[in-house]
């Protein structure tokens, strides 16, 4: 598996919505456990007002990262593979888990 960053601009209106995604999310990662595995995700607050993500996900190809997106109703705006990770301090505390 490779590690990519995605890219989820303007998603979601509200945190509640968000975390109705994160479910549905968290059961379509362990139905494509073969080919997708999510790391971790950052919740940016956009300019709108709306709520977008970052998220780190290890997969067997970009076409499974779509695949899981499409399958638990996610946007998808941009799939970068990850070169290098660079660690200068851990996470902060997370919020939610």
């Amino acid at each position: 598996m490779e590690t990519y960053l995605i890219v989820r601009r303007n998603g979601w209106r509200t945190s509640d919505e968000l975390h109705e995604g994160v479910q549905r999310s968290r059961l379509e990662c362990e139905r494509m456990a073969e080919d997708v595995r999510w790391i971790r995700s950052y919740v940016v607050a956009e300019t709108d007002g709306s709520l977008g993500t970052l998220c780190i996900f290890q997969a067997t190809s970009p076409e499974a990262i779509r695949r899981h997106a499409y399958a638990a109703a996610w946007p998808v705006d941009e799939i970068v593979a990850v070169a290098d990770t660079l660690v200068l301090r851990p996470d902060p505390e997370s919020v939610v888990a």
